[in-house]
């Protein structure tokens, strides 16, 4: 038996997309050389691998099994061919990259154009969503991602920290006042980020929770920093996501006598494998050395309460 290593990785591509065609587009495929392709897999394995119709593709028990295979052989040949070559090989690849929106559009989109001219063979497809994506089933070579690891079966390389403030417009605290301890959050329109409720406060070694609510919520990060802007409450926000309009006067921190508990950084994160790609591993060192334990965002900030 003898396999093509493409019809292998087309393989992988069409489970993650359940799509064909384009699975097939990635590799520049016509659909009609995609289904030629996928057919001679089977052929060469002697067994069928996908269910096929008008409507979907679902894995035959065989194709799960050769699935579990699959992945591994393609690390497995990447691996053997980054061990040759020396040093001046470059990274080269299609390099999946997902990450949250806001994260996203801010801090990685401008570094990208200086990513891919120092490294010309890797191909990048990056895929902003405030969702988390299995990253197997999706073949996501690397994750950025707020927060705590949540997968075991991933591995996290902390990038940068992730520092969380209130904030609030001068006209909105002009307005309302300025809340002294977080009850004060009570009597206040606070713009709630989905799943963030209720917010936790350090008094000491003393966690005070405090259920806060308003008349807007959002599952957007930027959508409440921009209606807090407006005046239209007091937001929870990372200095990464508000740290220009903090260093404008657009916003000003609130309750700053009483950090957030619980610290949440920015971290890489990848599938727990043997082998790390070159194209993968040299994406997190760039960002670790972009970002790092100080990163720019947070230059200039009054971080000490």
């Amino acid at each position: 038996m003898s396999l093509d290593l493409l019809d292998v990785a087309l393989f992988v591509r069409v489970c993650a997309t359940h799509n064909l065609s384009a699975a097939g587009r990635e590799f520049g495929l016509s659909p009609a050389a995609s289904s030629a392709r996928m057919a001679q897999l089977e052929r060469a394995l002697g067994a069928r691998l996908l269910h096929r119709t008008t409507r979907q593709i679902t894995l035959t028990q065989d194709g799960e099994a050769f699935l579990e295979r699959a992945v591994p052989l393609l690390d497995a040949a990447e691996q053997a061919a980054s061990s040759v070559g020396g040093a001046d090989r470059q990274p080269q690849g299609l390099l999946r990259v997902a990450a949250s929106v806001s994260f996203g559009r801010l801090h990685l989109m401008p570094a990208l154009a200086d990513f891919l001219a120092r490294y010309p063979g890797i191909r990048l497809d990056l895929r902003l969503s405030d969702r988390v994506i299995d990253m197997a089933v999706h073949g996501i070579d690397v994750a950025v991602r707020i927060g705590a690891l949540r997968d075991s079966a991933l591995v996290a390389r902390t990038l940068a920290p992730s520092r969380m403030w209130l904030c609030a417009s001068p006209a909105y605290l002009e307005q309302f006042g300025t809340p002294a301890r977080p009850e004060d959050l009570a009597d206040h329109a606070c713009l709630v980020l989905e799943g963030t409720n209720p917010w936790r406060f350090m008094e000491g070694d003393k966690v005070l929770s405090v259920r806060v609510g308003g008349r807007l919520q959002s599952d957007n990060g930027e959508a409440n920093r921009d209606a807090a802007i407006a005046g239209l409450g007091i937001a929870l926000q990372a200095t990464w996501a508000m740290y220009q309009q903090i260093k404008s006067g657009q916003l000003v921190r609130v309750l700053a006598g009483f950090p957030l508990a619980g610290e949440s950084v920015v971290s890489a994160q990848y599938l727990n494998r043997n082998f790390l790609p070159p194209k993968t591993q040299v994406f997190i060192d760039y960002f670790a050395a972009r970002f790092g334990p100080a990163p720019y965002w947070d230059e200039g900030l009054p971080l000490i309460p």
